[in-house]
């Protein structure tokens, strides 16, 4: 059995996410059982960009800050930090409101700017990442995802927190290698157990629904989840947006893997039931599992199927980050034209569907459609 914490919270107030992380720990065991005195501890947070608290793209400083304090307490030497999408990790440091924190606390900011060449023989679909030193300088890692949706993985949490892992723009060369949501979906399984998280903490107190990770609407879910196992942590996070746990990719392939579980038979709730938690209107992709690889269907069938990005023209603001973050080479989205007074604009033909441009816009100006024959195969 898998245990999963859930811990009711329902305002970022910190003497009552201090309570409930004080709670959530001594429900698994204490948090002397995931640290031990003097041990190097990197707290890895959810900076997928720099922005405030208020708008539930990041893991909030409230949460950070009571984590911090108990596993200090339990006398672990603490780092902290992320490698976030376009932005320097000073920058979402202060954004975010962590630094803040972390100053009150005495806690160093960690190298995630840069980091080294790691062979995981243990790897099932990857052998080989590049690890920031924040990760490979520390003698264990908690990390502190945020509950959120997510275009290419439909939700964001505990498993895909490790992708801010690899440095910088290196996370763009696996969506390249990997367009495949499966294949994509095995590869954050070994990254997940290269890095190794001791204890998963994720902050749903208020949660993002809709076009997430970073478009998205704030939405208040009043939990915290505490698990040692991420996938069984991740099928929980599900269960509360009334998402079916198996449509969920990373779900699937680390069953498959050995990874964890996200079968409700092999799960253990503890703490707060969770069927009077549940969002039963929670907006997130509920729609049959995406065509894979898509190697058994012609061209055209594919593009006329799969989901594609698209610029609300009035939303945008011509800041090129977009442009800056798609991987592909040339690029799918860009100034085609050379009109920079114009929106950019798309060439599916070079588009793999990472939705990378989707997941950073800081406008919300980028949306998947489902194509018409896509949503009538789906009814």
């Amino acid at each position: 059995m898998s245990d999963v914490a859930i811990v009711s919270c329902k305002s970022y107030d910190y003497a009552e996410v201090q309570a409930a992380v004080q709670k959530g720990f001594s429900l698994l065991g204490g948090a002397s059982r995931f640290v031990r005195p003097d041990e190097k501890v990197l707290i890895k947070l959810n900076w997928l960009s720099a922005d405030p608290p208020e708008k539930c793209v990041t893991t909030h400083p409230a949460v950070f800050r009571a984590v911090a304090q108990a596993l200090q307490d339990a006398g672990a030497k603490l780092s902290y930090g992320d490698s976030p999408g376009f932005q320097s990790p000073d920058a979402a440091a202060k954004k975010t409101g962590a630094a803040e924190a972390a100053q009150d606390l005495g806690i160093a900011l960690a190298d995630f700017r840069s980091g080294r060449e790691v062979h995981f023989a243990q790897g099932q679909h990857n052998k080989k990442f590049t690890i920031a030193n924040a990760v490979l300088d520390s003698d264990a890692v908690v990390s502190l995802p945020k509950m959120k949706t997510h275009g290419f993985q439909r939700v964001t949490g505990a498993v895909k927190n490790q992708f801010g892992c690899v440095p910088g723009a290196l996370k763009g060369e696996f969506h390249v290698k990997m367009p495949d949501a499966f294949e994509f979906a095995k590869m954050l399984i070994d990254l997940n157990a290269c890095v190794h998280p001791r204890l998963y903490v994720m902050d749903g107190v208020m949660a993002m629904e809709g076009n997430g990770p970073r478009g998205g609407t704030p939405r208040k879910m009043n939990v915290l989840l505490f698990s040692d196992d991420p996938i069984a942590l991740d099928a929980t996070m599900c269960r509360l947006m009334n998402l079916d746990p198996s449509l969920v990719l990373t779900n699937k392939a680390g069953l498959e893997m050995g990874a964890g579980t996200y079968l409700e038979k092999d799960i253990r709730i503890l703490g707060e039931s969770l069927e009077p938690l549940i969002a039963k209107d929670f907006n997130v992709n509920r729609g049959p599992e995406k065509p894979q690889s898509g190697k058994s269907r012609s061209g055209f069938l594919k593009e006329a199927i799969t989901p594609k990005p698209y610029i609300i023209a009035e939303r945008c603001v011509r800041c090129g980050i977009c442009v800056n973050m798609c991987p592909v080479t040339p690029k799918a989205v860009n100034w085609h034209d050379g009109n920079k007074a114009n929106p950019p604009s798309y060439r599916y033909d070079r588009c793999i569907r990472c939705y990378c441009c989707q997941e950073i816009c800081p406008e919300s100006a980028i949306q998947i459609k489902v194509p018409l024959l896509r949503r009538i195969i789906d009814r």
